[in-house]
């Protein structure tokens, strides 16, 4: 999901970018004054709260700010992402933002700042107020107090996304196509540092580890198995290893604090990673929980989900018949096992499914066929995730 604010003083031509940013990424726009505007002229209740503030130049209350965005993300829960114009103003609304983008699941893009000099803002705006009977750009006394109200009140915002590396600075002037090209550029850049985070779970046998593996090295991510790390682990006989041999010779789940330093450990390998195939990990809802505040202490969230689908039958089969091969695992040689560990995944993961489902980010992958068929249905959905988020 890909969500901007563009920032700048009224008049540096944030609403005619936004049309072209709005017709190339396909987004949802989020303009405050727009909505308030619509809100008065529709005579609702918080366009009458708000209109006099309006008429002033002044700043609308942020209760009635939040209610207007909120409703606007209610009614378009498939976009791609949104572009807020007028919003962040002040850093309380900056704060009000990131708590609705951690409701979202997501986060802030790129905040972009159009520079424009005062003599400039000055004279659209007074071409504005004559051209469209706008009454916050009705007399200089207004626009006086409206660039005022922008130095005083959101000139800390840029301050707030700049501790954050996300505040980008625009010259403004110029022709529309040109200043676009230099909005775009950064957009760009930000996006070319986005970590594309994937997580495949499935039953035992479903061939969710062989697909991931294939994907990871196809597409440069981080293959992160915990059961491979594992298993790795109680070969060397570590002090980890021989914690967790009981849990995987039994088929259980192992500890959580265990899967988690390996799970780190994997993580800090690769600091120049472009994204990870989590293969394992989650498997229970108390692990997704865990997974994501991994994730956003390093600044990353999950991107999509993979849910492999296979009958039980074809899974018993394909584990029996590892079994017989060289990729054995001490818990596919007993029958008795291999059924536990299905009765396993299906009484821990059910939540795992409603989590993210409730989060927009699951995927069902049918995992039947040969290996080739399943690999060309996941590698589609993942490049369908690549183009959504470019």
């Amino acid at each position: 999901m890909i969500n901007i604010a563009l920032f700048g003083p009224p008049g540096c031509g944030k609403g005619t970018q936004s049309k072209k940013l709005l017709e190339k990424y396909k987004l949802t726009y989020i303009s405050t004054g727009d909505m308030l505007r619509e809100e008065i002229a529709n005579d609702t209740s918080l366009g009458r709260q708000a209109r006099q503030v309006i008429e002033k130049g002044g700043l609308v209350d942020d209760d009635i700010i939040v209610q207007i965005i909120e409703n606007k993300i209610k009614t378009n829960p498939d976009t791609n992402g949104y572009l807020f114009d007028g919003f962040p103003r002040t850093v309380v609304q900056a704060y009000i933002l990131e708590g609705l983008m951690l409701r979202m699941n997501s986060s802030l893009t790129s905040m972009i700042c159009l520079e424009v000099p005062r003599n400039v803002l000055v004279e659209r705006l007074s071409d504005r107020a004559s051209r469209e009977n706008r009454a916050d750009d009705k007399s200089m006394d207004v626009i006086n107090y409206r660039l005022k109200e922008y130095e005083d009140k959101t000139r800390p915002v840029a301050e707030f996304y700049m501790s954050m590396q996300k505040f980008h600075s625009v010259d403004g002037n110029g022709e529309l196509d040109i200043v676009f090209d230099r909005i775009d550029f950064i957009i760009q850049k930000a996006l070319d540092s986005i970590w594309f985070n994937f997580i495949v779970f499935g039953p035992p046998g479903s061939g969710k580890g062989t697909q991931a593996k294939r994907i990871a090295k196809e597409l440069n991510l981080v293959y992160v198995s915990t059961g491979s790390m594992l298993r790795h682990e109680i070969e060397l006989n570590t002090e980890l290893g021989r914690m967790a041999k009981e849990y995987v010779d039994r088929g259980d789940i192992v500890p959580d604090e265990i899967a988690i330093k390996l799970i780190e450990e994997q993580i800090n390998k690769h600091p120049d990673a472009k994204g990870y195939i989590f293969k394992g990990f989650p498997l229970t809802i108390a692990q997704a929980y865990i997974l994501d505040g991994v994730l956003r202490k390093m600044g990353g969230k999950v991107t999509k989900v993979f849910s492999f689908q296979s009958p039980t039958l074809q899974n018993i089969k394909r584990l029996s018949k590892r079994a017989e091969t060289e990729n054995a695992r001490s818990y596919d040689r007993s029958l008795d096992i291999i059924i536990h560990r299905l009765e396993v995944y299906e009484q821990r993961t059910a939540a795992l499914y409603d989590y993210y489902s409730g989060k927009n980010l699951l995927k069902q992958i049918d995992a039947t066929g040969d290996e080739e068929s399943v690999h060309q249905r996941l590698k589609a959905e993942i490049e369908r995730s690549f183009k959504n988020l470019r």
